[in-house]
């Protein structure tokens, strides 16, 4: 049997509302995948810090406050930065349309604005996450 998904849950900048990311976290949680959440507040360096030390499959990233370019921009740089490029980036929250090519080209690997579903959520993982284990 293989090992689980290991997935971090974000909360970057200053945006308080996390109800999202915990629903989207136990839906993960619920399709048998491991959840790291690292609860509100957390710099880009945070993150990439924890998904480093905690060798996640995949980075999830719920952005409310209009500054999901940036910050995915500085995430991945930071990632970058430390090594870690083999995590599959997914970005979900108040994301405009116009951005979510933005979002690709700066390297997430899937979009998810708010009232995605979340069996399309972990679909996208999981099917992911499968290309990967074939590539």
């Amino acid at each position: 049997m293989s090992d689980p998904i290991r997935v971090l849950v974000a909360k970057p900048g200053l945006d308080g509302h996390d109800r999202g990311a915990k629903v989207v976290a136990i839906a993960f949680k619920e399709a048998g995948m491991e959840v790291i959440y690292t609860g509100l507040h957390q710099t880009t360096d945070a993150i990439a810090e924890a998904a480093l030390q905690e060798d996640v499959d995949v980075i999830g990233l719920s952005v409310l406050s209009g500054a999901h370019l940036a910050i995915t921009r500085s995430l991945v740089e930071k990632l970058r930065a430390r090594g870690k490029t083999d995590a599959l980036l997914v970005v979900g929250g108040n994301i405009p349309k116009q951005d979510r090519d933005v979002l690709i080209e700066l390297g997430a690997d899937g979009v998810f604005p708010t009232g995605s579903r979340l069996d399309d959520i972990v679909s996208f993982v999981r099917a992911k996450m499968e290309e990967r284990a074939h590539e």
